[in-house]
């Protein structure tokens, strides 16, 4: 990857999205150019999606709304532009809305990827960040490695992760194009997903609304924020052939119960909690091993879940009223 000091050129996919658009604005900070594409769907409220985007406002930013399926205008824009690599962080996400339309899935998460991965072959650019899932690790014993057989994803959404993450093998296997595979562990932060579990809980606790907790609580996530999630995606822009790496909080799983408890006291308000049965698609808990992160990329997070908390109750409330309007999935 180039430095700063001598500024490329960066296709982000998804920029309108929770992840892609943090990569988009650190690589705008560190000089660089940036070609954003997202579709801008409705899978969650599109007021989010374009918040995110007027913050990516820049005489080096260029957008296109388009959707990754569409191959024709990939081409387009591929022939338009020169990358030195491809973040590709455009998907469909949540694992149980998956199961409700498991076609979408497929279509943007593995035939989107393929349809990347086609044109930087036509046009030679040479290297791939694919935005992978821990979802992919259920059932596997913890802490999570990336060597880990992954062969039975229990949601079509890391079924069809998992195609991505082979085809863009095949590719760099027939094709010598050098693949960085990044698997997320739960992110959160300011601007998140309004169907991931922090975004919602900040708003029913403080709208006084009963969360719904599917299962007892006990289930924990390796929570990490944003911003950290960024730093180490574009550090995997660096040449690596063919790898897989975890992005994630440091094996530090923390329950759903504590994590209320948490929002709670920087809320100071007490949460309403409405139990509903634990979903069968969900996984009990989520720990990354982190190791090859920190030897490949000299990755760690640097930010710890009281503060990632504070600063994502602090931009809810700095945002009001209108954050509190936006439409929960």
């Amino acid at each position: 990857m180039t430095t700063a000091d001598t500024p490329g050129t960066y296709l982000v996919t998804g920029c309108a999205g929770f992840i892609a658009n943090r990569v988009a604005s650190l690589l705008l900070d560190a000089g660089h150019t940036v070609v954003g594409v997202d579709n801008v769907n409705d899978y969650y409220d599109t007021t989010l999606k374009e918040h995110r985007l007027k913050a990516l406002e820049s005489d080096r930013f260029r957008f296109h709304r388009i959707d990754i399926e569409d191959q024709d205008a990939l081409a387009g824009l591929f022939d338009d532009d020169s990358f030195d690599a491809v973040f590709n962080l455009a998907a469909r996400a949540g694992v149980r809305y998956s199961m409700e339309n498991p076609h979408i899935y497929e279509t943007t998460n593995s035939l989107g990827s393929l349809n990347l991965l086609h044109q930087m072959r036509r046009t030679g650019v040479g290297k791939y960040v694919l935005a992978s899932t821990s979802s992919l690790y259920a059932g596997q014993p913890m802490p999570f490695r990336e060597s880990l057989p992954v062969n039975t994803p229990i949601s079509p959404y890391a079924a069809s992760k998992k195609g991505a993450e082979v085809m863009a093998y095949s590719h760099h296997y027939l094709y010598q194009i050098d693949v960085s595979i990044c698997r997320y562990f739960t992110v959160y932060g300011p601007a998140g997903r309004p169907d991931m579990s922090i975004f919602r809980f900040i708003r029913w606790i403080d709208d006084g609304v009963p969360i719904q907790l599917f299962g007892d609580g006990e289930q924990s996530r390796d929570f990490t924020y944003v911003d950290d999630i960024a730093r180490g995606t574009i550090l995997a822009a660096k040449p690596v052939g063919y790898e897989i790496i975890n992005l994630g909080g440091g094996g530090t799983p923390v329950s759903l119960n504590t994590l209320i408890g948490m929002l709670e006291d920087r809320l100071g308000k007490k949460a309403i909690i409405e139990y509903l049965p634990f979903h069968q698609a969900d996984m009990m808990t989520t720990s990354a091993d982190i190791t090859k992160a920190g030897e490949l990329l000299g990755w760690k997070p640097q930010v710890s879940l009281e503060q990632g908390l504070d600063e994502s109750v602090r931009w809810y409330q700095t945002n009001k009223p209108w954050s509190e309007k936006i439409v929960l999935p």
